[in-house]
């Protein structure tokens, strides 16, 4: 049980570093912090975005999963957001 929710964990941290150096290095996104603060921020929303597809679920159930255990869509939509708020939000100071 215990490698289950390690290898769902280990799937979102590394969502969330994917989306960290696409929006920061291949996007050339400014961002505060640089790379560490986008890539705290995405895995914060990577987190958060399976945190959402836990929640709701039978919802989002209709979307693909890798291996029949992960919903990767969620993670990187939700990491895909909280980068790019963050973004914004970076520009203005």
């Amino acid at each position: 049980m215990f490698n289950y929710y390690f290898n769902i964990g280990l799937i979102y941290f590394i969502i969330g570093i994917a989306v960290a150096f696409t929006f920061y290095f291949l996007m050339k996104k400014r961002v505060l912090g640089k790379f560490w603060g986008a890539l705290a921020i995405a895995i914060v929303g990577s987190y958060l975005g399976g945190v959402i597809e836990y929640i709701f679920g039978d919802v989002i159930d209709k979307l693909a999963n890798v291996n029949n255990a992960v919903n990767i869509f969620p993670p990187i939509i939700t990491a895909f957001i909280f980068v790019w708020i963050f973004s914004k939000v970076s520009e203005k100071e």
